[in-house]
């Protein structure tokens, strides 16, 4: 094992490694489920040594410590959404301070020791979207955290490919003659679209860069609707306040944040929670407010995303699904409909759509000398976001395929050929 390469995505990391003319995807074992795709969760649970660090968990062993043990237990989604953000500075676990870096650390750590390792290969190729997710992102900033967390697990060669291109590079496997191919990587935290013109010769696959481009728009905002349509307005998004005698409506970023798993993390400190106790006091709506405290503070908020994940995926096959949330004195019911979920998605699909069409005006082409139209991510499957595609492209130029692992498993190709450098950001 000399190689790997790793997309450690906002919601689900993959690992892969150069096998043959081909790429092997790292299994991982919880029970009697067998895990490809890893989910990109992080838990830390109260060490019971005194003065002993926080103990890690990952992706399904992480979700059983927090179901187990909500009170013991500090659960982070999404947190990958930070990595470019100089707001964020660390994050309070019980008595300890996480960076992002190290927080990227303790989750690739657990995730080597549940994939069975002892170590890591020295060489990597490790995907980067386009543009990080956040508001104005910090490419620099996020790179050295990269570096610093990387470093620390003890990879010595490492190079960062844009997610797109990783995806590129597996799709250019099933190609027989050059093309010219769009890449549209849809994934949870970010949309990233690259136009490359792909040469196949005898003996490898070399490509020139077109155009990349990217938004920090995806899957995570999908579900910030849904919350913010469905359940927010249940827990006083529309309350008002009295202060000095006025009438005030609640202010909005508290739940901005809420409908944000990356965000929700920053709620459950003792200021935010006493504000929000503060404002029900003085509110018609104070029971609704206090469910909202309930919801951040109990240890219940990742069954709230969860039931909202999964009415998004069952939309994809449904015009109409139930909604129902029960947990902590909080029962929110109803139907969620395809129809109002496009509506309320539609400003995102819109600069979605938008950025892919960036991309082929940086390419300097038209929709027409696109040969091939490769889609991966889970986003993709969002049949509003197929439509994007399906009305820019004829249906018979588009391709899909391996939705959650095409990028690892490109990563992997690039890791283990001669020319790793030659694909780097």
């Amino acid at each position: 094992m000399q190689a790997i390469g790793i997309d450690f995505g906002t919601t689900n990391t993959v690992l892969a490694f150069p096998e043959g003319s081909g790429a092997r995807v790292q299994p991982f074992l919880h029970g009697t489920d067998s895990h490809e795709a890893l989910r990109t969760t992080l838990s830390f649970r109260r060490n019971p040594v005194p003065g002993g660090k926080p103990l890690a968990e990952v992706g399904p062993w992480a979700i059983d410590s927090f179901t187990e043990a909500p009170e013991e237990t500090r659960f982070l989604q999404s947190f990958k959404s930070f990595a470019a953000s100089a707001s964020f500075t660390d994050t309070a676990i019980f008595t300890n301070r996480f960076r992002f870096e190290d927080l990227m650390g303790a989750y690739l750590g657990r995730v080597k020791e549940h994939a069975g390792f002892t170590h890591f290969p020295k060489r990597l190729a490790i995907g980067r979207p386009v543009t990080f997710a956040g508001q104005s992102p910090d490419d620099g900033l996020a790179r050295r955290r990269y570096a610093a967390a990387l470093t620390s697990l003890g990879f010595e060669q490492v190079i960062y490919v844009l997610e797109p291109v990783a995806a590129a590079f597996f799709y250019a496997q099933r190609l027989t003659r050059d093309a010219v191919i769009l890449v549209a990587d849809l994934g949870g935290g970010t949309s990233d679209f690259s136009v490359l013109r792909i040469r196949k010769a005898r003996g490898g696959t070399s490509a020139d860069a077109l155009a990349h481009t990217g938004i920090g728009i995806a899957g995570d905002n999908f579900d910030f609707r849904i919350i913010d349509h469905v359940v927010s307005p249940r827990l006083g998004k529309n309350a008002t306040y009295v202060s000095w005698a006025k009438e005030l409506p609640v202010p909005k970023h508290y739940f901005a944040s809420f409908s944000r798993w990356n965000e929700l993390c920053l709620m459950r400190r003792p200021e935010v929670l006493r504000e929000l106790r503060e404002l029900a006091r003085s509110s018609s709506s104070g029971e609704q407010l206090l469910g909202l405290v309930d919801l951040i503070e109990g240890g219940v908020s990742y069954e709230l995303y969860r039931v909202v994940s999964l009415a998004k995926a069952a939309l994809t096959e449904h015009e109409s699904v139930p909604f129902r949330f029960k947990l902590s004195g909080i029962d929110i019911a109803g139907k969620i409909s395809r129809k109002n979920f496009e509506r309320w998605i539609a400003p995102d699909l819109e600069r979605i759509g938008a950025t892919a069409d960036a991309a082929l005006a940086k390419a300097g082409l038209a929709a027409k000398d696109i040969d091939r139209i490769f889609l991966t991510g889970g986003t993709s499957h969002v049949p509003a976001v197929r439509r994007l595609f399906d009305a820019r492209f004829p249906a018979d130029k588009i391709d899909t395929g391996e939705q959650l692992l095409s990028i690892a498993k490109g990563l992997a190709l690039i890791a283990g050929s001669d020319d790793m450098e030659a694909w780097s950001a």
